[in-house]
């Protein structure tokens, strides 16, 4: 209800603003207030005589629609937009890692590949790498709000404080739908090696000594992740080509300003997703218990690079799950004991992330 209430006040202390130039006009010219005396827009008492009279034209007159009024509107709208944006905390660098975008497609040939150190003896030994064809392609995406020209004469602009605030945070959550949906398609969706992200051979090895390695637990209860997110990549790219802007359509030669009386406000941006490491991700259907966790633990940490280097080593776990194994998941990582009364051995091994999006 704060939030509200400031909201409407930012849009009201901004129009206010403009009416008080006005005001100052008309009494410099010496023109009489229809409204002295009354209650303003703003739920001011108005003095009769005062250049502030002149604010009740702002109330029960409606608002008078002119390109100043609607720059200062435009404004205020594009505040609460701003507040939306940061009024709420988006999850998805949880398990993705940002990789800012310059062109509308990005390659990811360096995916896969890996290096070692060995004794420099003799000369440098060029290290032969992998190139993988896995480009990400940016898309746009909007989200717009049509508010009716009448509703702004007719004072009635706070209605929207709620829908313009709703914008913002649409936009800052929108990365936690693009990055959860693609993790929740890691069994179907392709990675950098043309394996799907989770899947039973994945290709491992040097040429030659190639074997097939396993991050997909199988099952066909629920759904669950063990991630690790430890390292500088994470399982999820979100790739940014723009972030997402506040735009308004309000000029009287707008077309839906002059056809239909309609102001538009939306915010867009162009952005996509990808896979990263299958190595550091591994998804399981078994039964959430600690025979199944451990499992996916130990063979997590024995995957290896092509060069033979564990992957996971000293690896930071997030185990994901959705709302529906939060239970059997703080059980396995929080509980001293285990049902049998012995130490439960798992306790703090993962962080633990409910995800809604994963419903």
């Amino acid at each position: 209800m704060k939030s509200l209430f400031r909201n409407h006040w930012i849009v009201g202390a901004a129009l206010a603003a403009a009416a008080v130039a006005v005001c100052i006009g008309m009494t410099l010219l010496g023109a009489p207030s229809p409204h002295a005396g009354t209650l303003g827009a703003f739920g001011l008492a108005v003095p009769q005589g005062t250049a502030m009279d002149g604010l009740a034209a702002l109330g029960f007159g409606g608002l008078v629609i002119n390109r100043a009024n609607i720059t200062i509107l435009n404004q205020a709208f594009n505040g609460l937009f701003k507040n939306g944006l940061q009024s709420v905390t988006p999850q998805w660098n949880k398990v993705a890692t940002l990789v800012p975008s310059t062109t509308g497609e990005e390659k990811y040939a360096w995916l896969g590949k890996s290096t070692k150190f060995r004794e420099w003896i003799g000369d440098r030994q060029m290290q032969n790498l992998k190139v993988h064809d896995y480009a990400i392609k940016n898309k746009d995406f909007e989200n717009t709000v049509v508010v009716d020209r009448n509703d702004i004469s007719d004072d009635k602009y706070g209605v929207y404080n709620v829908p313009m605030q709703g914008l913002g945070e649409d936009a800052a959550l929108h990365p936690d739908e693009l990055v959860f949906n693609m993790l929740k398609k890691g069994d179907s969706t392709l990675c950098y090696d043309g394996q799907y992200f989770f899947d039973t051979d994945h290709p491992v090895g040097p040429a030659g000594a190639v074997t097939s390695v396993s991050n997909h637990q199988g099952g066909s209860g629920t759904g669950w992740y063990l991630l690790n997110v430890g390292r500088l990549l994470k399982p999820v790219l979100y790739q940014e080509r723009q972030k997402y802007q506040f735009t308004a359509l309000t000029s009287p030669d707008d077309p839906n300003v002059f056809n239909k009386k309609e102001f538009v406000y939306g915010s867009d941006g162009r952005s996509n997703v990808g896979f990263g490491l299958w190595q550091m991700a591994f998804f399981s259907k078994q039964t959430l218990d600690k025979a199944a966790y451990a499992d996916a633990r130990a063979r997590m940490n024995s995957i290896k690079f092509d060069n033979g280097q564990p992957v996971n080593q000293g690896g930071q776990f997030l185990l994901v799950v959705p709302p529906s194994l939060e239970a059997a998941a703080l059980e396995l990582l929080n509980a001293e004991r285990a049902a049998n009364g012995s130490t439960n051995v798992y306790r703090g091994t993962a962080e633990l992330f409910n995800c809604p999006w994963l419903a």
